[in-house]
């Protein structure tokens, strides 16, 4: 029963060291480009109170897969327009990956020195969870869909008139929602029928950002630690 309510309290402090930096670095890549929509707007912040969004993070700390406010941003103002805007969407991701790179020897450390106690305890799954879910994030982030950075990046290197992306801009949040729901019954159900954990698509993506994208991390760090 404590070893739950830890994990959950971890899980979600952990978030806020992966939605908040995340949108502050849209903001902070939006102002240096000539745009100052997100500080008008006060989003040139660390305060995750003007970052969460209550559904996006109630989603994030059920799936793993969630979303922050989007930082308002007006790409009129950038000086450049198609690195402005490129450089803006992948700000977010960017973030994400240098966060997992910089907790993950945290965590080689916590699981090297310390032991089997509550607080160790405590300290592993937070930077475990701070590690994986950065990666996660950034991976879900860059699913093509509406309105993902993914979707964003599609924008700065597609036309208006490009059919995909008018697909995925006006169908793109009902395929995202719909992946986000599947996720999570095949994994509330797959207690009952293990065979659902087969069909969690999105618990797919976590593992290629874990495995995967989160090798290069392990790799590095595995040569020093």
């Amino acid at each position: 029963m404590i070893a739950t309510v830890l994990f959950y309290v971890a899980s979600v402090l952990a978030l806020i060291f992966v939605l908040v930096p995340h949108e502050f670095a849209h903001a902070f890549v939006a102002y240096k480009n000539g745009d100052p929509t997100p500080k008008i707007n006060g989003r040139l912040t660390l305060n995750p109170m003007k970052h969460f969004d209550p559904i996006g993070f109630v989603m994030c700390a059920l799936v793993g897969f969630g979303w922050a406010r989007p930082v308002p941003v007006d790409s009129r103002n950038f000086k450049n327009y198609k690195l402005g805007l490129f450089t803006t969407v992948i700000a977010g991701v960017t973030a994400n990956y240098i966060l997992a790179f910089v907790f993950y020897p945290l965590l080689r450390l916590c699981e090297i020195y310390l032991g089997n106690d509550i607080g160790s305890y405590f300290l592993k799954q937070f930077f475990l969870l701070v590690f994986s879910y950065n990666l996660s994030i950034a991976v879900f982030n860059l699913l093509p869909l509406f309105p993902l950075d993914g979707f964003r990046v599609l924008e700065s290197l597609t036309k208006p008139w490009n059919k995909v992306r008018q697909f995925l801009g006006n169908y793109g949040q009902t395929i995202l929602l719909v992946l986000i729901l599947e996720s999570f019954v095949c994994r509330a159900g797959s207690n009952l029928l293990p065979a659902l954990a087969y069909f969690d698509l999105l618990g797919y993506v976590m593992r290629f950002a874990t495995d995967i994208i989160g090798w290069p991390i392990k790799a590095l760090w595995g040569l020093i630690l």
